[in-house]
């Protein structure tokens, strides 16, 4: 079993059935999926970019992602619908934990002038978007291997109601959140 979803059963769930009130364990919030995803605008003229952010992808989440393609042609991108522009991977019950749990503990603090990610980034329904400047923030990552520096979307989505309940959870989970 994973570290963090451990600590999920064992410290989290009854911390939050008394400090919320809840009457079953199954009204506890709780992370339902991960979705890592990177665009590649320059996959329109260059299509070794995608492969290469495709081995970058599998190598942090251990997971082959799915090519994400436009959904509709735009002419001042020079896009057209259907061209492959990026990749994302879903990661859902232990793979997710293990990934969550190298994100905060691992990647976090690798990067430069960190103070804590932005508590504003919830959505409305308790599901918390990250943006990372940096692939090489994860150890998996070869620094001299890779071609360009990208970015990526984190998305966490928890079955949590409200804004505050997903907080809580994440920061018990170990999420940095600044002041």
């Amino acid at each position: 079993m994973a570290r963090l979803k451990e600590k999920y059963i064992k410290d989290i769930v009854p911390k939050l059935m008394k400090d919320n009130k809840y009457r079953s364990v199954m009204e506890v919030p709780r992370i339902d999926k991960i979705t890592v995803n990177i665009g590649v605008g320059e996959a329109t003229q260059n299509p070794k970019a995608l492969e290469a952010v495709m081995d970058d992808l599998t190598r942090i989440t251990g997971r082959k992602p799915r090519v994400t393609k436009a959904r509709k042609s735009i002419s001042n991108f020079k896009l057209r619908e259907g061209v492959a522009i990026g990749c994302m991977v879903t990661l859902r019950r232990e793979v997710m934990y293990e990934f969550l749990d190298r994100l905060v503990n691992v990647a976090m603090p690798r990067i430069r002038d960190f103070r804590g990610v932005s508590p504003k980034s919830f959505d409305g329904r308790g599901n918390y978007n990250l943006g990372l400047l940096e692939q090489i923030i994860f150890p998996e990552i070869d620094y001299d291997k890779i071609d360009k520096i990208r970015g990526m979307n984190v998305t966490i989505t928890t079955t949590a109601r409200t804004d505050a309940e997903a907080r809580q959870l994440l920061a018990e989970m170990g999420m940095p959140f600044r002041k």
